[in-house]
């Protein structure tokens, strides 16, 4: 199975966090996924740090390539369709990195591991 992860899970992964439930946990380690993770998570990532709302992630946001490659998880690049797909999305998830992410998941054929239920409203295949 492809799996995207969602910017908290990937996070949540990278720091052994405890909010990462055993569900979510084992199907990341499951060597037969794919573990995929978005630009959009990279972007994210780099923004909130240097907003201060994620202190936290300073090692993960100083090279989020090299975390996703560490990790042995694909970097899935934003392309244009993905874009367009994301404007389109009806307006219920207003989190222009979430819509993206749902975009992605919609567009690619990936399951996502997310604890945000409004992804559920999407269609999306949500594991959590």
């Amino acid at each position: 199975m492809r799996v995207l992860l969602d910017t908290h899970a990937f996070l949540w992964w990278v720091e052994d966090s405890p909010h990462l439930i055993a569900t979510a946990r084992n199907v990341i380690a499951d060597e037969a996924n794919d573990i995929v993770v978005s630009a959009a998570s990279a972007w994210e990532i780099a923004t909130k740090h240097r907003l201060g709302k994620l202190p936290e992630a300073e090692a993960v946001a100083a090279d989020v390539a090299g975390c996703i490659a560490e990790e042995g998880f694909e970097a899935l690049a934003i392309g244009v369709a993905d874009a367009e797909r994301a404007g389109r999305l009806p307006g219920i998830h207003r989190d222009p990195f979430d819509r993206m992410l749902i975009a992605q998941a919609l567009g690619h054929d990936l399951a996502i591991v997310s604890v945000d239920a409004t992804l559920d409203r999407y269609g999306v295949n949500r594991l959590w």
